[in-house]
Formats: C-alpha cells, structure tokens, sequence
C-alpha cells in the first residue's frame, strides 16, 4: 500500500470520528436510539473518545499559554486526562449501582453514554476558544483568567452533565426510573461526578500556569482543596484578603 492510500485512509478515519459527533449533536434522538439498541458502540465510543480528547487538547493549549513554554503541552494533556479519568473512576459507581436495581443496560453503553456528555461539554469549550484566547491577550491578571476559566467550566460542565441525565432517562424508557431509587441514585452520580473532576483538577494543576513562576507538572502542595481556592481567587479579586 503506496503512501498517498495510508494518507488518504487516516484521512477518512478522522473524518469518520467527527462524523459520529456531529450526528449527536444533530440528531440526539437518533443517536440514542442506536446506542439503545446496541448498534456500533465500539465505533462510537472510540470515535468520541478521539473526537472529544481534540477538543480538549486545543482548549487546554490555549488556557496554558497564559504560562507559555512547556505548560501549553502540559494543559493539553491534562485537560483531556482530567475528563476521562473523572469517567474512569464513576462510572463503573453508576453501573454497578444501576444493574442492582433494576437496569438492563450493559458496560457498553454506560460508557457510551457518558462520552456523550464528556464529548459535548468538549465541543462547548472549543466554542469558548476564541472568548478565552482574547481575554488572555486583552487581560493579563492570574485570578481574573483563573476564575474566568472556572466559570466557563462549570457551565459547560453542567450543561454536559444535564444532557447526560436526560439521555439516561430517555434510555431507560418511560417506565424505566419508575422506581425512585434509581432515579435519585442517578441524581446522587451526577454531584458525585462533579464532585470527582473538581477535586481531580485541582490535585492535576496547574493548567493555567504563572508567567513569573517556574514551570511545574504538578504543584507539589496537596493540602486544600478545589472550592477554598475558587473562594480565596474571588476574596482577593474583590479585595476582601
């Protein structure tokens, strides 16, 4: 196989993971209707896994050129590894939970399901690109870029995590959260969730980075934790300490 094919096939392979995207975001009844009936969920689920970690990977570039250097590469691992690991670590909670009352879905689409949101709260980020990019290049203040990118976030993360909930609502049918059990277990993973990646954020920081510090993979300070410093960045913005 001559070069110009393996070109033209890696091509066509990223096309394809976009496509798979660009149809949950267009046609989410559809999309849900396939992962429910068990229809190519390898294919989805490795195509948002790529598709997402990209998203990520260029939001994550451009918060960590506020450090510049070696934090640009270090924010785009990051931010993906912060998404996907938050997945790792609860979903297996919300399977394992789910199946003893009562669920009929399998691992599959579990995971599936929640790359969709993971992929949508990517694609929300991206879109907030440009926004992040001209404050970084109009406003060099630490806290306001710091609390800027919390807020951006936390919206995109909540507007991922509800569609999530719904989906996994429609999934199960109109009889399927019957039992409220179930329903307020999915309601309890939802805050877990949130709970897991902002605390997982805060123990994989720095993403933004300071120009006048030396830069650091890691910061080496465990103790705090990811609330005190969002309220410690708004009291010193607002000069109340």
């Amino acid at each position: 196989m001559n070069q110009n094919s393996l070109e033209l096939r890696r091509k066509k392979s990223s096309a394809n993971h976009f496509s798979v995207l660009i149809r949950l975001l267009r046609d989410r009844a559809t999309f849900l209707d396939e992962v429910r009936g068990e229809v190519k969920l390898n294919r989805k689920i490795s195509s948002l896994l790529v598709a997402s970690s990209c998203f990520f990977a260029v939001y994550g570039g451009i918060v960590g050129s506020y450090g510049g250097g070696w934090q640009i590469l270090s924010s785009a691992i990051k931010l993906p590894a912060l998404y996907l690991i938050t997945l790792l670590i609860c979903v297996p909670t919300l399977y394992f939970f789910d199946i003893l009352f009562g669920s009929k879905l399998n691992f599959k689409q579990y995971v599936t399901m929640a790359l969709t949101s993971v992929a949508v709260i990517s694609v929300l980020l991206f879109s907030f690109a440009p926004v992040i990019l001209f404050f970084l290049i109009s406003v060099r203040d630490y806290n306001f870029f710091l609390l800027l990118n919390v807020v951006v976030m936390a919206l995109t993360g909540c507007v991922g995590v509800r569609l999530f909930y719904k989906g996994m609502v429609d999934m199960a049918g109109p009889d399927g959260f019957e039992q409220k059990l179930r329903l307020k277990l999915l309601q309890g993973w939802v805050v877990l969730y949130g709970l897991v990646g902002s605390q997982l954020g805060w123990t994989l920081r720095p993403f933004v980075g300071a120009s006048d510090r030396m830069f650091q993979i890691f910061r080496p300070e465990i103790e705090g934790n990811f609330y005190s410093k969002v309220l410690q960045t708004i009291g010193s913005m607002l000069g109340l300490w």
